[in-house]
């Protein structure tokens, strides 16, 4: 499972997400968190069709997404949503 958060370096929500993030994942032991910086990586970015910082964007052990949402989470609704996230 991967937990991926498409920040902005001006985006003080991003920061609270980061954090939502690295909390949840210590629930979460096979969870891989990355982060792609739109100002470092637009193309990245863009290729995700990202509108919004933060947005956290969960995908399965393949890489389909299950997941996606904008603003700050909370850890119960990234636990939520990481259940998508695990195999049948």
């Amino acid at each position: 499972m991967e937990l991926t958060l498409v920040s902005s370096s001006f985006c003080g929500a991003c920061a609270r997400t980061r954090a939502v993030l690295a909390e949840a994942a210590r629930f979460l032991p096979d969870a891989t968190v990355t982060e792609i910086d739109v100002a470092q990586d637009p193309d990245a970015a863009e290729k995700l069709g990202i509108g919004f910082t933060p947005t956290v964007i969960i995908r399965d052990s393949v890489g389909a997404e299950v997941f996606r949402a904008t603003g700050v989470p909370t850890i119960p609704q990234v636990l939520t949503a990481a259940v998508k996230a695990l195999p049948d």
